[in-house]
Order: structure tokens, then sequence, then C-alpha cells
């Protein structure tokens, strides 16, 4: 076979792993401080390819990308401000419970404003064409994506390793109490976190939209291979979710190609044979739920 074969094969799983770390970043973002399992976070994904979608037509693709995750992060802080915010503390079947309503109600809106069929999204017209590397050939809107990823990657390292919110926000993942008799009030740093989180949600929306259209359903599909990438990497680890994407999104793209019907399966038998040596997942760590 090829080499140049596997080489796209393995972009290809790369580029999934890409929109896999950016939705699952968010997701362990939330989860981590908030002890709360969002599994509204796909709808959120969802809505952030229906803003761009809307947004690409008024102003084009780029400031897309800024509009929509900035819109869905303000819908976030208002259901967490009015909603979320009053289970935190409470048994966690209630957040489950809650979110899942959301999904649902945010996957049914979505039907009745833009309709149950898929909207085409075209790729912009300066990242069409391809990049030739010898015989490796590769969609330049693709390795834009895979730029996106890594710069978004970058940026949310930076915010909580070299800045005093990210520093509240390490202490408050690990010793909420401490926090709060050091006196700083941990609710507004939970509503931000929240609001990053499905920010990036959208952000992954926005980058998927161009290849994967965009639907309705969308939200659901996806959200099951970021819970699947959360678990991998263990909860409350940064770069742990960061390497599980990749590993994903490398196993499925060579599934394609050795064993295509077994390709979405393949994510759900790495996670069994890492949960069997590595129970806590690849990097793992302690975490305080915050109340």
């Amino acid at each position: 076979m090829p080499f140049f074969v596997i080489a796209e094969h393995m972009a290809n799983g790369l580029l999934a792993g890409s929109y896999f770390i950016v939705l699952a970043l968010g997701l362990s973002l939330i989860f981590s401080l908030g002890g709360v399992v969002n599994l509204a976070h796909g709808a959120f994904y969802a809505l952030g390819a229906y803003f761009a979608y809307e947004a690409q037509r008024l102003f084009g693709f780029f400031p897309a990308m800024v509009i929509s995750p900035v819109a869905v992060a303000l819908i976030g802080i208002v259901v967490e401000r009015l909603a979320l915010r009053r289970l935190y503390g409470e048994d966690p079947a209630l957040g489950l419970l809650f979110t899942f309503g959301l999904a649902m109600v945010v996957e049914q809106s979505l039907r009745l404003i833009w309709g149950v069929s898929g909207l085409p999204f075209a790729i912009p017209e300066a990242l069409r064409g391809q990049v030739f590397l010898g015989e490796f050939i590769y969609s330049r809107f693709r390795l834009t994506v895979l730029a996106v990823a890594a710069f978004t990657v970058l940026a949310c390292w930076l915010l909580l390793n070299k800045t005093a919110f990210g520093l509240i926000v390490r202490a408050g993942t690990r010793d909420p109490d401490m926090v709060r008799a050091l006196g700083i009030n941990l609710q507004p740093v939970l509503t931000m976190i929240f609001a990053l989180g499905v920010a990036l949600a959208a952000l992954a929306g926005v980058m998927s939209a161009p290849l994967a259209g965009v639907q309705p359903a969308m939200g659901s599909q996806i959200v099951t291979a970021a819970f699947v990438v959360v678990v991998i990497g263990g909860l409350g680890s940064f770069w742990g979710v960061v390497y599980a994407g990749l590993l994903v999104g490398v196993v499925r793209g060579l599934t394609v190609l050795l064993w295509p019907p077994a390709a979405e399966a393949s994510m759900y038998v790495l996670m069994i044979l890492i949960l069997l040596l590595r129970p806590r997942g690849l990097a793992g760590e302690k975490f305080e739920k915050f109340e």
C-alpha cells in the first residue's frame, strides 16, 4: 500500500481528532470545575454551525468563526445563570436530566427554525484548492482546520496556566473549599468556564460545517465521540484530552483504510482497552466537585 495513501488517511484521522479535541476540551472544563456532565454539549455544537451558516452569508466565513462562538457563549451564560447554577451541589442526575432535556429542546428548535433538511455550507473561496507535498495531496481548508485547532489548544493552555483566571480555575478544580476560604467567589468563574466550554463546542461546529454540512441532529451524532475522548484522556486532564483526541482520530482514520465497517466501533474498542489498563484514562486527575 503506498505511503501517501496511509498518510492521507492519518491526516483525515487527525482532522476528525481536531474536532473531538476542541469539543471535548469544553466538555472536560465544564465537568472538572462544576461536576456537571453536559449532555447538551452537542446541541451547542450544532448551534455554532447554524449561527455560522447565517453569519457567513452576511459577513463571510472568517468573521463567522468569531461571531458564532461568541453568540453561543452568551447563550451559555444565560443558561448557566438562570438554570444550571441551581443544580450545583444537587444530585448529579438532575444535571443529566436538565442538559438532556435542553439538548432535545435545542435540536427540535433547530428543526422548527431551519427545517428538517440539511443546509449546504460551502468552503470559503480563499481556502479552496489543494496543497501538494510530493505524492501527498491535501485540502487547504482541512489544513486550516488543523491549524485553528492547534491554535485553540495553545490559547486554552495559556489561559489556564499563565493567567490569574486560570490559576483560580485550577485551584477550584482541585480544592474548591480552600478557594472559598480565601474569599474567592467561584460562581462567576464557573459561569465563564461554562461560556468558554460551549464556545469551544460552537467553534468545532463552525469548523466541521463546510465538510459535514449543517443539520439538526449533527450535535447528537458527535457528542458521544467527545465523551469517549474525555474518558480516554482522563477526567480533569487537559493534555489527556488532547492526546486522546489525536489517538482516537488516528485509530479511526487507519480503521477506515483497513476495515471501513469497523471505523465507528474502533473508538469504543480503544476506550475499553485503555480503561482496562488505566481505569482513570491516559492522564486522569483527582478533583473535588464544586458546590
